[in-house]
């Protein structure tokens, strides 16, 4: 729906000052210092970022995944199955628990890290428990201090 009003078929330019002022130098001079300090800003982020995530994971000297776990007919106990990757003469505890339909825990068990000259064990671990088991849960694994 293209009417021409007035005979005139449009405009040759906006009219002045009716949209703003156009963008003239000083506005490109600080859109410019803006996208700069943007930059610098994200870069800094990224690199305390980084420095943070490098010293979590430089202190981390033994960390664990549990690949399954058993529940056995008997109530009595649950076997867990967990691959612990660590620092070929790391020592440490990884903490494991058992829980039970209700969400309570039913049985925990601290797992002695002690094998000296392997990075990587992969073991099945028995945890008594105190009524029926329905899941295992890994909670942490920590180093011994030096």
């Amino acid at each position: 729906m293209n009417a021409v009003r007035d005979g005139a078929t449009g405009p040759a330019g906006v009219p002045e000052g009716r949209y703003g002022r156009s963008a003239g130098t000083a506005d490109q001079q600080a859109d410019r210092k803006l996208k700069i300090l943007g930059a610098v800003l994200g870069a800094l982020l990224l690199l305390l970022v980084g420095w943070i995530g490098y010293g979590y994971i430089s202190k981390q000297q033994i960390s664990a995944e549990m690949i399954k776990f058993d529940l056995n007919s008997s109530q009595t106990e649950v076997r867990v199955h967990l691959e612990i990757r660590k620092d070929a003469d790391a020592t440490g505890t990884c903490t494991v628990r058992a829980i039970a339909e209700s969400g309570a825990e039913v049985g925990r068990k601290d797992v002695r890290i002690t094998q000296r000259g392997v990075s990587r064990i992969d073991e099945i671990y028995p945890i008594r428990t105190t009524a029926k088991a329905t899941s295992a849960e890994l909670l942490n694994c920590t180093p011994d201090q030096p």
